[in-house]
This record gives C-alpha cells, structure tokens and sequence, in this order.
C-alpha cells in the first residue's frame, strides 16, 4: 500500500514538473512573437509632390524605399503645387511637402506648416516649348508661340510651371499676345497631354515632363536670363507629420547617390 502511494507521489511529481515547462515554454514563445511583432512596426507615409515628379517617385524612387525599408508603405499625392499648398493649409495629412518651386514651400514655412530647417533645395528643372511629335510645323523658338492656334499653359495662378511661362514670356515681350490663345491647365501633367493628344499646337512644360513620352517634341528651352533664379524643387517635413523619424528617413534618402541617378535618368538636375 505504501509502495503504491509513493507511485502515485512520483507520477504527480513528474507531471508538475511537465507542467511547469509547458507554461515556461509558451510565455517564451508569447514573448518573442511580441518582440518579433514590434520589430515589424508599420508606417505610412503621404507626400504631397509636384506632378512633375509622380513618373520618378511611382516607377523608381518609391518602390526603392520601401523595399530597403520593410513595414513601410508610401503614397504619393499629386497636383499642381499651389493645391497642394492649399490642400496642406487646410489640413491635409501629408508628412512631406515636395513642390516645384520655392514660392509655395516658403508659403508653407512662413505659416509654421512646414520644419524650415528640413527644407532641402534638391533638384532643378528646365522650361521648355512642345508640340506634337506629329506637327511639321517648322518652330524653333518662343516667338513662334504667336503662330498657335492654342497655347497649352499651366494655369500660373496655382501652377509654378505657368509662373515660370509667364514670368519668360514677358521677359521675351510675348505674354499678352500668347496669353489671349492660350489655354491654362490645372497641372503641367495636363498641359502636357493637351499637347501630345494635339487638343493644343503648342505647349510649355518642364523638360522632365516632355521627357516622358515620345507624343511630343521639344522645339525650344527658355533661355536661363528670362528668369532671375533657376527652377528650383525643394522638399521639406510636414511640422504635423505624425511619422517624422521615417519622413525625415525619406527625405535623406532622396539625396542619395542612387535617388540621384533616378532623377538625372528622367531629366533633372541636382541642385549642387
């Protein structure tokens, strides 16, 4: 009888022990998925960029990002800067601010909107005059612009590619002639397939925009004299960004040697 119970006293002894294993071995494995979990963190992050740069950003620069940095997901809005400054005033959720001139971005910065001390004169671009690749009209300058039935034009009232025409065109003397046949887009993307779609005879957008497809030819650049600064894109922090440490991440990114050869592939230049 005796000889049974201390049976009994070693059985309960080792299935204790069992136990207590068990539950040791689980609160590990409990505790190292949560650690893997929180090394996994996700981030999102929107940036508000000119339309000038949506073909880079999509095709090259974003995708790039992300797979170096796994969790992280970006998305890219984009228009005419001057919206996209309104849209940043009024409460937009972007976390970086990519615009196609430095008006809209000092805007930004003069209202607290945007870190002034993130703010980084990345690249410049070129204003050049299109038509059709299918026009055998023989235009080689500006001045030819009087002979269009329609002028495409970004609309300069929110568009820094239309500031950029009609800051040269009057430098050149031909703003009032042009402006009275010309049609303003809402963005340079829109001028430029007014263009290649041949809705406009003529057309004048970034030398990166006409870059971009083979519907349209460049017949002529604005010479550099007709403006006083260079066009210059500068990209800055969202001061609401709630993903700050990974935007700031972006913004170093783009300044890269690898970013730098996708923007120089589409026709930029890197502002030294």
């Amino acid at each position: 009888m005796k000889q049974n119970h201390k049976v009994k006293g070693i059985c309960l002894l080792v299935l204790a022990c069992l136990f207590l294993t068990a539950c040791t071995s689980q609160k590990t494995k409990t505790t190292a998925s949560t650690s893997f979990s929180s090394s996994e963190e996700e981030h999102h992050l929107l940036i508000a960029a000119a339309a000038s740069l949506e073909s880079v950003m999509e095709k090259q620069i974003i995708p790039a990002f992300e797979k170096n940095n796994h969790g992280t997901t970006v998305e890219g809005n984009y228009d005419s800067s001057g919206k996209l400054q309104t849209q940043i005033e009024k409460g937009l959720e972007a976390d970086i601010f990519f615009s196609a001139a430095t008006k809209q971005m000092d805007a930004l910065v003069s209202q607290n909107l945007v870190d002034q001390k993130s703010v980084v004169p990345l690249l410049q671009n070129q204003l050049v005059m299109i038509v059709p690749s299918s026009s055998d009209a023989d235009w080689k300058e500006f001045s030819d612009l009087k002979k269009a039935e329609t002028v495409a034009i970004g609309d300069p009232a929110s568009v820094p590619a239309g500031q950029y025409a009609e800051k040269g065109l009057k430098a050149l003397g031909l703003w009032e002639e042009v402006k009275a046949h010309a049609s303003f887009g809402t963005n340079v993307t829109e001028v430029l397939n007014w263009v290649a779609e041949g809705s406009a005879q003529a057309g004048l957008v970034y030398a990166t925009d006409a870059a971009s497809t083979d519907k349209v030819k460049v017949v002529a650049v604005l010479p550099e004299d007709t403006l006083n600064d260079p066009i210059i894109y500068p990209i800055g922090l969202v001061e609401k960004s709630k993903e700050k440490a990974i935007a700031e991440d972006f913004i170093t990114f783009l300044q890269s040697k690898e970013v730098a050869k996708y923007f120089e592939d589409t026709g930029f230049i890197m502002n030294k």
